[in-house]
């Protein structure tokens, strides 16, 4: 998402003028407009904002939601669109074990445990970092929850999407000290980029928050 991110603080009137996609540096100090970059992973842009060694940062819904993180979401920015979804080989969509936990492997234990404990399913969640469409296929789960943009990838392993837990796009955060002690500047950050994308405001995110690098801004 970096690159959508930066066209849309580009549109907002942020030009970061000394970023290269080339470089290898992770901090852009940007003097001419008073802000600095930072280029994190996006896992540890909650992190960040919630500590406050970054004001706002920009990440993925499907992010928050997996994470406990203690920081204000005041913007939708629209773009990045995905969803978080279950999905099974094909032809055993329908199975589900009575007998036993269903196994689920997934990046995301937290919403997966959340999703399938409100429906009364009992489950054995396997942690993955990657290649998470391999455990169906080599009997490691009998499901797996993932980020889906096209469902191309799940095609290519013979694997269908059962249910969609949530929809993802990237949304703007904000370090609850920094929205009080940085007030003017930070509204005015939020009220700009508020006019380059025709996304809903967001609200407040505690215990529910792709794809690339996520971008970070520290004013």
């Amino acid at each position: 998402m970096l690159d959508l991110t930066l066209d849309v603080f580009r549109r907002a009137g942020y030009a970061l003028g000394s970023f290269s996609a080339e470089s290898r540096r992770l901090v852009f100090p940007c003097p001419e407009i008073g802000m600095t970059f930072l280029i994190v992973r996006p896992t540890d842009v909650p992190t960040y904002v919630e500590y406050g060694a970054a004001d706002i940062g920009v990440v993925g819904k499907d992010v928050l939601m997996e994470q406990d993180s203690d920081v204000y979401e005041p913007l939708d920015l629209g773009f990045g669109a995905c969803r978080i979804a279950v999905a099974a080989l094909n032809g055993q969509a329908s199975r589900d074990r009575l007998s036993s936990k269903i196994r689920v492997a997934t990046k995301y234990p937290k919403v997966t445990e959340r999703y399938f404990n409100q429906r009364g399913m009992p489950v054995e969640i396997i942690k993955l970092y990657g290649s998470i469409e391999l455990a169906p296929m080599v009997g490691l789960a009998d499901r797996i929850v993932d980020l889906v943009e096209t469902g191309n990838t799940l095609k290519a392993h013979d694997l269908v999407e059962v249910e969609c837990i949530a929809r993802s796009t990237a949304r703007l955060i904000v370090n609850r000290a920094s929205l009080k002690l940085k007030h003017a500047v930070v509204t005015e950050l939020i009220a700009n980029l508020r006019t380059v994308t025709s996304a809903p405001t967001g609200s407040r995110t505690s215990v529910p928050r792709t794809s690339s690098r996520g971008g970070k801004s520290k004013g």
